[in-house]
């Protein structure tokens, strides 16, 4: 441990402002990692830095739309916009819930969101089912002013095409010739992929400090009657050299510009689950990737709604689980805590943030949840991006705050 050193002209003299020698104080200690088995409480920290960041509101009214049910939500705190995902529509708003801009015209599905601090740019997951394409959807935030942007004419839309979640998804699992399409009762589609739905940028998985990535987490299939669907799949991407492979979206003529190959593929053990994981999102404060998902409905499974994949845990290699020739791969954890099944060896928690997730990566959150309002006898969708406080306790992890 090394000695904290305060300035001699503040020693031995008669103190004319205590709050300087305090600031002093607290950020030596901030700076020195002066622990002696004690954490720097979150307060000294806030004070060694000075000025403390304006007040979160407690909600966020995402507006009410003629579109589908809120997906996703990301945040860009430095610049104060909150983002909602409706399924076929983007709406941007400021933080105090008034609406700065939308992109229109998408008939695909849009999915989860998040924000990428690096480029300033939100990232969504975008499925076309029928055409067997499955995009990230990369939207230039900045040029989001108005309302009603069209997504393919607008240019503030591009998107990077997944050809290992198409491999997966047109999978013909039982050799018969032919693909079955969007179906769940159904052996084809490996893995039970249905597609892709949660994203989020974070670290390698195992690397608490390693490069930042984007995780794109598979849609499954709920189904049963089948054994090799009990596994969420998580497919990491280096984005730095994506440039090269962004296009325009044309829906009329989907492309297929996009990476040979992920960065690492993941099999999370949590029981078949509806939709696989709708949110995700990597949490600094707890250093996990946090998992929403609609309960499944396999009798010898737990099926708990939230999860957390262990971000300490390096992947280990092994048998990934059901499926009908044996086959390995690069496995993570489950983080402690939550509820266990004892007989699956299933962790995690009860929890809705199917509808929208982030982290604000100090231990708070932004949970959106979902609604419909009736104007003028039009059913419309709503969304509160509502605020909350993680405590790790069971069956519940989260706490609203007001």
């Amino acid at each position: 441990m090394r000695n904290i050193v305060v300035p001699g002209t503040l020693i031995g003299t008669k103190v004319q402002n205590m709050r300087s020698v305090l600031s002093l104080a607290v950020a030596a200690i901030v700076s020195t990692g002066l622990t002696t088995g004690l954490t720097t409480s979150p307060a000294a920290a806030s004070l060694a830095a000075g000025p403390r960041p304006a007040e979160l509101p407690g909600e966020i009214y995402g507006g009410a739309w003629q579109a589908g049910h809120v997906q996703g939500i990301a945040i860009d705190r430095a610049n104060g916009f909150m983002y909602f995902s409706f399924t076929n529509l983007l709406v941007k708003t400021d933080l105090k819930g008034n609406p700065v801009g939308s992109v229109t015209g998408f008939t695909g599905h849009l999915g989860d969101l998040d924000f990428n601090t690096k480029d300033g740019r939100v990232y969504g997951s975008l499925e076309y089912k029928a055409q067997e394409s499955f995009y990230i959807a990369i939207f230039d935030a900045d040029r989001i002013t108005s309302m009603g942007m069209d997504a393919q004419t607008s240019d503030v839309v591009s998107t990077v095409y997944l050809k290992e979640v198409v491999d997966d998804y047109t999978a013909d699992m039982n050799g018969d010739g032919r693909f079955d399409g969007n179906v769940a009762d159904t052996p084809d589609h490996r893995y039970g992929c249905s597609g892709i739905d949660g994203v989020s940028f974070g670290p390698e998985f195992g690397k608490k400090h390693g490069k930042q990535k984007l995780t794109v987490a598979y849609g499954v299939y709920s189904n049963v009657n089948r054994q090799d669907n009990d596994h969420q799949v998580l497919l990491q991407y280096d984005v730095n050299q994506w440039k090269k492979y962004e296009r325009p979206l044309t829906e009329s003529a989907p492309h297929t510009s996009g990476p040979e190959r992920t960065d690492g593929k993941y099999f999370v053990h949590t029981g078949n689950t509806r939709y696989g994981v709708q949110n995700l999102d990597y949490d600094a404060h707890t250093g996990n990737w946090m998992m929403a998902v609609y309960k499944g409905a396999k009798p010898q499974f737990p099926n708990y709604s939230f999860f957390m994949v262990d971000g300490s845990a390096e992947p280990r290699r092994g048998e990934i689980k059901g499926q009908p020739q044996p086959e390995q791969g690069s496995l993570l954890s489950l983080a402690p805590g939550g509820l266990e099944h004892e007989a699956s060896g299933v962790r995690g928690w009860q929890f809705t943030g199917e509808y929208g997730l982030t982290s604000l990566d100090d231990g708070r959150y932004y949970v959106s949840k979902a609604g419909t309002l009736n104007e003028g006898g039009v059913t419309k969708q709503t969304a509160h991006a509502q605020l909350y406080r993680w405590t790790g306790q069971s069956p519940t992890p989260f706490t609203r705050l007001p």
